[in-house]
């Protein structure tokens, strides 16, 4: 029987839609043309923000593209394995879609078959997911209530001052802010903490907008860390995932090199990546001997990857947005299949699932209630009915029709 939709609070977040890059790139283009400026950092070069640490914390983050880490700074990262197949679980970007996630991990609950998963992952809207699925099905309401809420006008802040043109993002950002904070609680970094100890990992994936680099946070060690500022960390990290360029603005994390404080901007991890699952250099690799034999990836993209039909007006934005969405289609579809390769090579097992239906939605209303509980009631009923994972990456399920 399906879960009945709890409305608590307006916590809904808001969707990565075509709407938002249409509305990103205006703010570029006014913003270059209009010779604005906004107030300047203390300017670091390449060589510091290389070397940049962030005060208090060791070891807490890597950059996917970055080299193997030696042994001697691998423990905080590496779970410690108990199942004989260790599972991760990683979650993609997607904005409203992640209610799609929702739906499947509350079927899944439901059934009984739900992994405790040794490794999750989490990219913007995944990112806010990711510490409830870490934590596990008792969580499950809590999701529901994230997503499901009809509530939703309170989160759209408009930053109306020049239109939101001359500021860092068009919203304010301060309700989703008051959102993570409402729900990442004390109480919440102390069970992660807890899970992160017994050998659990739990990254969140952040862009470093200075140096074009994808950043993964390790969570878990952050809340182990016991210190006074881990939480406040933690929630610049997971809004900092989740704010998409242009519409909300970037998150200031301070950072120390050489003696000195920078201040570097992080945004959406979906700038960089729709999903983390491996670094690169593992990817990549030319060993067909790399471990990956006894794992097994479940990967959740909260969008659709199906050929998606709507006749394109001919205006620059509507044409720069539809083309948008095709590169973030193709950004996925690359990164399904570099890791699908890698499993092949290996024997890792990977299972995929993505929205496979044509859900309208309105790009002037991406915090749609009905496009949440579609795409909930999708995830739901295909988990429910063992019809939603796919072993291999497939782009085009739906028939061609008059």
């Amino acid at each position: 029987m399906k879960h009945s939709v709890r409305v608590k609070t307006q916590r809904n977040f808001a969707k990565t839609s075509l709407g938002g890059a249409l509305v990103g790139i205006l703010i570029v283009v006014v913003a270059i043309s209009s010779g604005c400026a906004t107030p300047e950092r203390a300017a670091y070069n390449a060589s510091e923000a290389r070397r940049a640490q962030i005060a208090g914390f060791e070891n807490i983050r890597a950059h996917v593209d970055d080299p193997r880490p030696p042994a001697s700074v691998y423990d905080p990262w590496k779970p410690v394995i108990m199942a004989d197949k260790p599972t991760m679980l990683a979650i993609s970007g997607g904005g409203a879609g992640g209610a799609f996630t929702v739906g499947i991990l509350s079927a899944w609950s439901e059934l009984g078959t739900r992994p405790r998963f040794e490794v999750v992952t989490g990219v913007s809207t995944g990112a806010l997911i990711a510490p409830f699925a870490f934590l596990g099905s008792e969580y499950d309401d809590e999701l529901r209530q994230l997503y499901l809420s009809g509530e939703t006008r309170g989160l759209i802040d408009i930053e109306w001052k020049g239109a939101g043109f001359f500021s860092a993002g068009l919203l304010k950002g301060q309700a989703l802010r008051r959102n993570v904070e409402q729900n990442i609680t004390a109480g919440i970094l102390r069970r992660i903490a807890a899970e992160h100890r017994a050998g659990r990992r739990l990254l969140v994936m952040t862009t470093n907008l200075d140096t074009q680099r994808a950043v993964i946070w390790n969570i878990g060690a952050i809340a182990d860390s016991r210190r006074p500022d881990s939480l406040s960390l933690v929630r610049q990290i997971l809004i900092a995932s989740a704010s998409v360029p242009g519409i909300l603005p970037p998150v200031s994390i301070r950072a120390v090199v050489d003696g000195k404080q920078i201040e570097e901007l992080h945004s959406d991890g979906g700038s960089s990546a729709q999903f983390f699952t491996l670094p690169e250099s593992l990817l990549v690799t030319q060993n067909n001997h790399a471990r990956g034999q006894n794992l097994h990836i479940y990967v959740i993209v909260n969008n659709a990857l199906i050929p998606e039909f709507s006749m394109s007006r001919e205006r620059a934005l509507p044409i720069i947005g539809r083309a948008y969405g095709i590169l973030l289609k193709s950004q996925t579809k690359q990164g399904l299949i570099a890791l699908y390769n890698f499993g092949e090579r290996t024997g890792m097992e990977i299972d995929i699932a993505s929205i496979d239906q044509q859900v309208p939605y309105s790009m002037l209303n991406p915090l749609s209630v009905n496009y949440m509980r579609k795409v909930y009631n999708i995830g739901y009923d295909k988990m429910m009915k063992q019809h939603l994972w796919a072993k291999r990456p497939v782009f085009n399920k739906l028939p061609l029709t008059r």
